[in-house]
Order: structure tokens, then sequence, then C-alpha cells
């Protein structure tokens, strides 16, 4: 038996940014051999720097947000403009078992690597593309960025203060439609196991975050009724909020389900006068009065520190978490005892710390490998290994800038 789930799977990784990177490092965690296949003159937007803080860092190998979405991966450099380099491509294509690209709707196609001509060269070729709308349709043509998907699948309209704009959350989108991209393609890999078909996955991202509101979706069409964004309530829990703790910036989130957790709650506040209030006796009445709730307990909890008070409550039997910030994530003593963060080194950034893979699995563990790779790090022994060409085609390609 593999001790990696994936080992012995190839993946030419045609995806950049974030979304399909993620993915695919998702597989290298379980094993996958993944090749991801740039350009010089197609530079990754996270080699550059970070959409979010506006960064430039100092060249292409230098960005430790490349880092956190390609490790275990090894790059190439191929001009898929250039008709050599797209046979070039096709060539990957032929020694691998899935092939992930995320860039605009028919860009592959244009270049000749489509489904219909990679299935040439690998019949049962398992090729997913993952763009903001799908392949097809009236807003296939659309880009795919994550406020986009985000607002058109719906969440964004969900997510945010009852009245306060929608919130797009951004890049995490990406990751939400890259955790379900690698979900599709594990599903492909079983098929094409049990048939020996490959197949072509059109992924809509938008689509994905719809999946994710099903509820609110099925709301609509059951009773005409559009939910809306609430802020931290829920809808049937009260108190279910966000509340000030003592120090700068500091809160902690409590939410209480049913009549038992909200009397150990009162117990723990000492059973103020406020709490016997009638009209707070049963979980509808808490919910009808909730911000009257919601104010008394702000007066509560802003005395108390917030991970002293989680324990307080936890221990009485009421869910109750401080907002951490990334600084305590980091320290956190759950975190820590199920290393979630490692160092790996990188050849430009020294020792960086990196979150390990989302799972635990004792017979074939997820791991990381090594750092993401410089730009075009691997080209010599990808273009000798998987496609079979000698030193001599190599340095040529090099100095025509096929291979660039």
């Amino acid at each position: 038996m593999n001790n990696e789930a994936l080992k012995g799977i190839k993946i030419a990784d045609f995806s950049w940014v974030w979304a399909g990177p993620y993915s695919t490092l998702l597989l290298s965690f379980l094993g996958a051999d993944v090749v991801k296949i740039e350009s010089k003159k197609r530079i990754d937007q996270t080699r550059q720097g970070s959409m979010t803080l506006g960064e430039d860092y100092e060249g292409y190998d230098a960005s430790p947000v490349f880092n956190n979405a390609n490790l275990n991966k090894k790059s190439v450099t191929l001009d898929l403009k250039n008709p050599q380099g797209s046979e070039l491509a096709k060539r990957l294509v032929a020694s691998s078992d899935i092939v992930f690209e995320n860039m605009r709707a028919g860009v592959m196609d244009k270049l000749g690597l489509g489904y219909e001509d990679l299935k040439k060269v690998k019949p049962d070729i398992i090729m997913i593309s993952c763009s903001g709308f799908g392949a097809k349709g009236p807003y296939g043509h659309f880009a795919g960025y994550a406020p986009i998907f985000a607002s058109f699948g719906g969440l964004a309209h969900l997510t945010g203060y009852e009245d306060g704009e929608p919130n797009t959350m951004s890049g995490v989108m990406d990751l939400r439609v890259g955790t379900m991209a690698a979900s599709a393609v594990l599903a492909a890999l079983i098929h094409r196991d049990k048939t020996g078909e490959g197949q072509y996955i059109d992924l809509s991202s938008s689509e994905c975050i719809s999946s994710l509101v099903g509820g609110e979706l099925l709301q609509y069409a059951m009773n005409g009724t559009s939910p809306s964004r609430c802020g931290n309530q829920d809808e049937i829990m009260a108190p279910h909020q966000v509340y000030r703790c003592d120090g700068d910036d500091k809160w902690i989130s409590i939410a209480v389900a049913n009549d038992e957790e909200w009397d150990s709650l009162c117990n723990v506040m000492g059973n103020p006068d406020w709490t016997k209030n009638e009209a707070y006796a049963d979980q509808a009445g808490r919910f009808a009065n909730r911000r009257e709730i919601d104010s008394h307990m702000s007066e509560w909890t802003i005395h108390y520190n917030s991970m002293d008070l989680m324990h307080t409550l936890q221990e009485a039997g009421v869910a109750a978490m401080p907002s951490f910030s990334s600084e305590e994530i980091l320290a956190d003593p759950h975190i820590k005892a199920r290393e979630k963060l490692v160092e790996v080194e990188h050849p430009y950034l020294g020792k960086k710390v990196v979150v390990t893979p989302p799972w635990k699995m004792s017979g074939t563990p997820a791991v990381i490998h090594k750092a993401s790779p410089l730009l075009g790090e691997n080209n010599k022994e990808v273009f000798k290994e998987w496609v079979g060409l000698t030193e001599e085609e190599i340095e040529t390609y090099i100095q025509e800038e096929v291979i660039y």
C-alpha cells in the first residue's frame, strides 16, 4: 500500500492565482505529483505581489503568498502561445492523469489545449476547468474574480451586518471553490478506476458558492421569502452574538441553544435581576427580545478577559469562543497540539511558517514535502522525465524561448 493516497498520480497544473493552485495544493498534500506550468510572459499574480496587501516582492521567487498556495509542487515554464510550446504542453499531458486550469472560459481551446485536443493524446485524461460561470451559457465570458462570483452565487448577500453592505469576503471564496474542485477531481479518479473513463469537469465558481446557501435558495423557492443579512444572529437561538470583552478589540462569541444552556449562563452571570424577566423564560421569548438581551450581555462581558470567560462558560456547558487575532491563533495551544503550523525552508524566503494539510489520516497521511518551486526550477527534470527530451533538445527550446 502506498503511504500517500494519490502517490503516482500526475497533475499538469495550468492554473494560477488562488482557486486553482489551492485545489492542486490539496491534491499534492495527498501525494499527487503536481507540475505547475507557468511562463515568464504570463507571471502568476501571486508571484508579483499580494492583492490584499499591495506588496511588491523582491523578484518572482520571493512571494510568501505564492509559497503558501504552491507547496510540494514543481514548476516549468512554457510559452503556450508559441505552437511549439503548446505541443510540449500536450506531451506533458500525455504523461499526466489530471489537467487543471482556471483561465477565462475558452482560453485553453484557443491555445489548442482544450479537452477535445487533450483527449487525442491521453484518452482517459481527467480535465477540470474552473471559471467564474462555467464554459457555456450567457455569463460564460464574464471574469471570474472572487467578489464577482461570491456576489452572483448569493453568499455575499447573506454575509454582513443586518444594516450594512454585503460582504464579498474576497480571496476566501477562491479557497472554497478550490476545495470543491479537489473533491470533484477525487470523484473523477474513483470513476476512472472503476470504468477506465476520463472526463471533463466544467466547474462554475458561482455555482460552487450557491451550493453553500442551499437552505436559503430553498426558502425562496418554497415560500417566496428572500433571506438577507443578520450579522451574528441565529434564526432561532438567542443570545447568539459576539460581545466585547475587556481589552483592546477583544471579543467573545456566545451561543445559547436551549433552556438548559440559558439557565447555565444565568448561573455564571450570578442570576442578575434582568435574567428573571418572564419574557426570557423560553427560546421563543429570548429570540423575540434578543436585542435587549444582547445589551445586557454586553454590559456583563465587557468586564472579563475573553479567554478566562471562555473557560468559565464552556465548563458550565455554554458554547463560547473568543474572536482570535492572527497572533492568538498562532499561539493557541489547540493549534499547536494539532500541529497545524510547520516550518518549511525556502531558497529565497528562508524558514517560513505554513499551514499543514487539513486532514489527519493514519494509513495515508497528508504531508508537506517542500516549499513552493522557483520559476522554472524543474524545467530540465520534468521535460526529461515526463516528456523524454534530451538535454540538447531542452537547451534548444530554452534558447528559442519555447521553454520560457
